[in-house]
């Protein structure tokens, strides 16, 4: 896969730092969106979440369309849709820090999809780091001394696979295709999907509160359209590796705000899991970054 690994200092620099705030509003949209659940249905709230961002971002972009981005727009929304739909079905049912590292495991997975899908050998420390991502993540989701996982836990872990194929396919299109048409036809693709699944799979639950409003607009606005738009613009500037540095951020800043906001605090294991899952994802990337400046 080609990188803009020569991309000019400064746009570099600005795509890393705006990765950076992504990560922070993506990492405290997860207790916002367990309290949502309350109020809707999840299917349903993904539905109206994506609607939202496609209606801004077709309004915003609507005169940079290209054609040629809409068949790989669709192919991105499907795998958008379903990494949303194993997020928020596992957040429904698990706590938000569980969700927020389980699906952190996206970021080691990136190289390895990579790998895959490009048909290259992996290195050693990206199985390294995954094998130890792994092993933190058992530790924060399995009990002693069995061998079972939580729904919300499995969810979850989906989530994070579906999350990595995602993020390579976005980073390999956003470069040759630009992101303006990538983001509203993935956006739009999630918002059908998320309908006709809400109502294909039932029961629709919705209660209108102000706080449901305030989540669907910090969601749909912040974490969906802006999030999800910066996120395809800053990978024309900076290598697929070192984006998922930045966002491997993201669950310690959910688990941050689960504390401050709900209390919720990790057991000992739980901490030593988190620990591990932060260790894998540095030591993956931060390998891939080095190599990576050195062919700079």
């Amino acid at each position: 896969m080609s990188s803009h690994t020569g991309a000019a200092p400064g746009l570099r620099a600005r795509a890393e730092w705006a990765l950076l705030g992504l990560a922070v509003v993506w990492g405290t949209t997860f207790v916002v969106i367990k309290a949502a659940l309350a109020d809707i249905s999840p299917l349903l709230f993904l539905a109206a979440r994506f609607s939202i961002a496609a209606v801004v971002l077709g309004v915003l972009y609507r005169t940079r369309m290209r054609r040629s981005a809409v068949a790989p727009g669709l192919l991105i929304g499907g795998l958008l849709f379903a990494a949303f739909v194993f997020q928020i079905e596992g957040l429904s049912l698990t706590t938000p820090s569980k969700s927020a590292f389980v699906t952190g495991l996206s970021i080691p997975m990136v190289p390895l999809v990579n790998s895959l899908v490009y048909k290259s050998r992996p290195r050693m420390s990206e199985l390294l780091g995954v094998l130890i991502a792994s092993i933190g993540m058992a530790l924060m989701t399995l009990p002693p001394g069995r061998f079972t996982m939580t729904r919300g836990d499995f969810l979850s872990l989906l989530c994070a696979v579906t999350f990595a194929f995602h993020f390579v396919v976005l980073a390999h299109y956003s470069k040759a295709l630009g992101f303006e048409t990538l983001a509203v036809v993935q956006m739009a693709v999630a918002a059908v999907l998320g309908f006709v699944s809400a109502l294909a799979f039932g029961p629709v639950t919705f209660h209108a509160t102000p706080a449901l409003g305030a989540a669907l607009l910090a969601t749909g606005l912040l974490a969906t359209a802006l999030a999800f738009t910066t996120m395809a613009w800053a990978q024309q500037y900076t290598t697929p590796t070192r984006a998922a540095l930045i966002l491997a951020l993201e669950p310690a800043v959910a688990w941050l705000t689960s504390y401050v906001v709900t209390g919720e605090a990790l057991s000992n294991r739980g901490k030593m899991g988190a620990g591990l899952i932060l260790a894998g994802v540095l030591l993956v990337e931060l390998k891939s970054t080095k190599s990576e400046t050195q062919t700079l």
